[in-house]
């Protein structure tokens, strides 16, 4: 079976965007799931596209971690059941409740909030357990086209025609898998007020107070739009949405004051304000620890702006 293979090899150097939607579709409508895994796991391959080498590898570090930060909001956050199985948790599942009782977590702390000691052991532990149960069971449910994979090495590897393809239709296929997560959990689930709500929202971090003092430190505390000092808290905000990228990445931060912020909203901003940003991160980068900016590169930031305005965001000027 898949779901315990050790490693993986891609069946296909390139596929067409016909064949990866009857994948996609398998997977979504047709492939077998007891637990919410394969739908987390998709969420974090997701939140992993542009942080690639140009090969196309994704750190299982950085994978894992935001499959962790999935789970324990879903999990601890929003209390949220994650089996099929009415009397049985999840091995995940029981793990980030051990460990919250272990250290005494309140239930409202989403992952963030978590001191960094404790949320390595929870990324260590669901590490573990997602080599064991989760990779090769999605690698099987699209017969080894997305992806190649050795877990001793802990190397993964996307196909580029299917990295390129989940870029273009990253929006789509985030609300598809929101909405398949949101349709098991309502299943096993007795209170589902704000089901969907609470998945779409599961990345989501609770401050960007770090942020926020890294690139005041870096830059200095004016607006990246206007230009203006404020006497007022400067706003973190992400230059290409949040509503797409739902990740939170130092090179996609920028301050805005108060009034840009609420102007620019659910924008993209302009090209010009694009090639600032290169600008500022280059500037940044050398000031902060390098994992802040891991996998970035200016074409990388390119391609996601550029991505952003097919699926839809309008430009603000």
């Amino acid at each position: 079976m898949a779901w315990n293979m050790q490693m993986g090899e891609l069946q296909a150097t390139y596929v067409t965007e016909d064949e990866i939607w009857g994948k996609m579709n398998y997977f979504f409508f047709s492939a077998k799931t007891t637990t919410t895994y394969k739908y987390g796991f998709f969420k974090a391959l997701l939140e992993n596209l542009y942080v690639t080498t140009d090969e196309g590898c994704i750190s299982f570090d950085h994978l894992f971690y935001d499959f962790s930060k999935i789970y324990w909001n879903l999990v601890i956050h929003h209390k949220l059941w994650q089996s099929n199985a009415k009397n049985q948790r999840s091995s995940i599942q029981r793990i980030l409740e051990e460990t919250q009782e272990k250290y005494s977590i309140p239930c409202d702390w989403r992952f963030d909030r978590l001191p960094e000691p404790v949320q390595q052991q929870v990324v260590s532990a669901v590490k573990r357990e997602g080599k064991k149960y989760v990779i090769g069971a999605f690698y099987g449910d699209t017969d080894g086209v997305f992806y190649s994979f050795h877990l001793k090495e802990e190397r993964l590897a996307m196909s580029l025609p299917v990295l390129q393809f989940m870029k273009k239709y990253q929006r789509l296929l985030l609300n598809l898998t929101n909405y398949q997560l949101a349709k098991f959990l309502e299943k096993y689930n007795v209170d589902c007020t704000k089901l969907l709500t609470h998945v779409e929202q599961v990345s989501q971090r609770a401050s960007l107070e770090e942020f926020r003092r890294l690139l005041e430190a870096s830059v200095g505390a004016t607006c990246f739009y206007c230009g203006k000092t404020s006497r007022k808290t400067l706003h973190v905000d992400h230059f290409i949405p949040w509503d797409y990228v739902q990740s939170d990445k130092l090179w996609n931060f920028v301050l805005a004051c108060p009034t840009c912020n609420t102007k620019k909203s659910n924008y993209v901003p302009t090209e010009t304000q694009l090639a600032a940003l290169y600008l500022q991160n280059e500037k940044v980068q050398q000031l902060v620890r390098m994992d802040y900016f891991y996998g970035y590169s200016e074409q990388q930031l390119r391609e996601l702006y550029d991505f952003a305005t097919t699926n839809g965001y309008k430009v603000w000027a």
